[in-house]
Parts: C-alpha cells; structure tokens; sequence
C-alpha cells in the first residue's frame, strides 16, 4: 500500500498538485454509490474544508455514478486516477500527434461521464420564454464531442497512415530496430540520449516522454540500428491511453529487439516488471526478444550491488547506470549479440587497390581483424552483417567461396 501510494503522490506531484492532505481507507467491497463509505465521505470534507483544498484525487477509477455522487456530496471538484494521468499527458504532449492521442482518450474517457457533472449540464434554458430548443446542455455536449471524436479518429487513422509509410521506406532500406520499453520514470529517455548522444528531455517527472524519437546508434560489429524511446508504461494503465496511442506503440510492435529498462533501485522492480509484461501482452509484444536492463545501479550501495549483480547474473540482465555512462559497452554487445536479421559472417576479400570507393566502405561498416597488400592488391579478413558482405561478393576470394559452399 505504501509503494501504491508513494506512486500516486508522484503522479500528484507530475501534474503540478500540491497535496494538502492524505486519507486511507480499507473496505472488503467498494461502496456502489461513493467507492468509499458515507462516513469517510464526511471526514473528506471535513478535510477539503480545513485545508481550502480545491480538488480531491481518487487513486482508484470512478463509475459515473461514483464520480456524481462524490461531487455532490463534496464541495469543491472529484478527480480519480485515470484522469490524473489523462492531465499529465495532457501537459506533456508537445508534438500534433501526441496532443491528438491525449484529446482523444479524454475524450473517450469523459463521454460516458458526462451524466456526472451536475449542475454544469443543466436545461439550456429555464422558466418562462427560456426554454430553447427542448434540448438539454447534456445532449448537446454530447453530440459534440462524438463529432469531435469522430474526427480525432480520422486524424489519428492518418497518423498511422504516414507512419506505415514511414517504415515502409526505413524497411527498404533494413536497419533494424531497437526499442525501448519500461515503467515510467526507470530512466529510458536518460539511457536514450546517453547511448545516441541525442538531447531529448530527461525529467524524474512521470510520463516526460510521450512523443517516440528515432536515433541511429553503431554497435561494435559496425552495424547500424535504430533505436526507439517509447511512452513509459505504469500500474493500471488507462485502456484508453494504451487504444488513443497505438500508433506510437507500434513502434514496440514492428521492433526486432525491446531493451526493458528497470529502475534497479525501486522496491518493488517485480511489480513494475509485470506490469510491464501486460501492457506489452495487450498491444501482442510479448513474444519479442528481450534484454533486461538494470538502470540507476549508481543508485546502489555496496550490499545492493552485489545483490543486483546476482540478479543480473541468474536473469541474464545488463547493469548499466545512463547518468554515469557505466555499462554501456557491455549494452551495445549485448544488443549485436541478439540481432538476428541480418547476422554478422566472416569473410575474406581480395580488393584491387584502385577500388577506393570499395575499401573505404569495407573500412566504415565492417571489422577488419587483418589487412595484407600483395602487388596491387589488398587481402582482407573481415566481419560484417550478411547483406553488407553479400554487397561485396565479387571480391570474395575464391578459397573462400569454396570453403562457404562446403
């Protein structure tokens, strides 16, 4: 209960709330009409009218019902947890694409609790002449907001359009790629930027990241991929959020790696991690290849550390810390290492010198263990990703070639 609520004061802090008060309450059953019992209803307002509070936050979500009755019984406005995190990528959305996915899980969110919002959604008119046009506020609100619904879902279906088309040529050219995946806060945009030398926003904020980035990084082998910052995932992710952003999160479903980034020094790291698991099961991503990356070790004291390097050792993980640049190297291997598409062979090349186009490629994409000059030409043992060296097979020493189709 502590770690669920230290949780959801960062998620308080995240949207710029100053938190006047804290209350608990344990129940065998929620209460259908108020989610907690009439009496806590009235110590709650007691609260809300000692401490001049202008809001009350439920980390929990709230039927309609719950949410008009709590309102009413409350005098001053009723939040519960999806909305807080409705807000939060709301003030975070800083691309056209992000702020059309936040509108129009808002949206989805807000339809069916339009019965919730009391004395806002009044008689257009009342009284004698005043009547309007025998419509009330509801209705009409309502209707405008399906239009505006249907519109976002043309606008985000066009969205996925350019992003289809944006793969597309990425395929064409293969590069595959890598992406990141985590509970929010574990440190991806950090690890992101310290691995592709990119600046994206780095915030101990929750959800700083919405919008994806693209960055290529090289790995030892000389391959080139691209890696991905995705949305950090987190307990009870709204469905909405998970439907609205589905576009971005394709990006984890058409990658051929997902580095899960965990926050080494949280306290409860399992239950962040299944979490993790169910969110990437909802949008089908669970089967991809993983590597788990253990960040923030520079968090870690002595005993913790070796503790975490027990784990890693029986979990198969990477230590890394991306504040300090510690592990890195042993990342980018551990990324070549699990790279299938498109695998690293030996080759060995006989090059004329006059071929400096040629040689100068071999020496900016490949490893190049040996380098031997015989008259005008030059011998080369090289490593290098399959379709790169299949580029180069003219120059393949016969010996080699022999040896290959034997």
């Amino acid at each position: 209960m502590e770690e669920s609520l230290a949780e959801f004061r960062e998620l308080v802090t995240s949207a710029g709330g100053a938190i006047a008060a804290e209350l608990l309450q344990r129940r065998p059953r929620p209460d259908p009409a108020t989610l907690v019992g009439a009496g806590k209803v009235e110590e709650i307002a007691g609260v809300v009218a000692s401490t001049q509070a202008d809001l009350v936050l439920f980390d929990h979500d709230l039927t309609p019902t719950q949410l008009r009755n709590l309102e009413s019984a409350l005098p001053c406005r009723v939040l519960d947890r999806t909305q807080l995190i409705l807000d939060i990528f709301a003030r975070h959305a800083r691309t056209r694409e992000g702020q059309l996915q936040v509108e129009f899980a808002q949206l989805e969110y807000l339809l069916p609790r339009l019965t919730g919002r009391g004395k806002s959604m009044s008689q257009l008119g009342g009284g004698i002449g005043t009547r309007g046009p025998g419509e009330t506020q509801l209705e009409t609100d309502r209707r405008r907001i399906q239009r505006r619904i249907d519109r976002l879902k043309i606008d985000l279906e066009a969205v996925k359009r350019v992003r289809r088309q944006q793969r597309q040529r990425r395929e064409a050219v293969p590069v595959p790629t890598v992406a990141l995946v985590g509970y929010t806060n574990a440190g991806k945009s950090t690890l992101f930027n310290r691995l592709t030398g990119a600046q994206v926003l780095q915030s101990p904020r929750m959800f700083a990241t919405l919008d994806p980035k693209l960055r290529a990084i090289e790995l030892p082998s000389r391959r080139n991929v691209l890696l991905s910052d995705t949305v950090g995932f987190i307990r009870n992710l709204p469905h909405t959020l998970i439907t609205s952003f589905r576009a971005t999160l394709e990006e984890v479903e058409q990658s051929e790696i997902l580095l899960h980034v965990r926050d080494a020094a949280s306290s409860y790291g399992d239950e962040q991690k299944a979490q993790v698991e169910k969110v990437l099961a909802e949008i089908e991503a669970a089967g991809k290849p993983r590597i788990e990356v253990m960040n923030k070790i520079d968090l870690l004291n002595g005993q913790e550390r070796l503790g975490a390097e027990e784990r890693a050792r029986i979990d198969g993980a990477v230590l890394v810390s991306a504040r300090t640049g510690e592990g890195m190297d042993a990342l980018r291997a551990a990324i070549d290492q699990a790279l299938v598409s498109d695998p690293m062979v030996d080759a060995e090349l006989a090059v004329p010198q006059s071929e400096g186009a040629v040689l100068a490629a071999i020496d900016a994409a490949m490893v190049v263990h040996q380098r031997e000059y015989q008259g005008n030409m030059v011998l080369l043992v090289v490593s290098g990703p399959s379709s790169l060296v299949g580029r180069f097979r003219e120059f393949r020493k016969p010996a080699a070639r022999k040896q290959t189709l034997a």
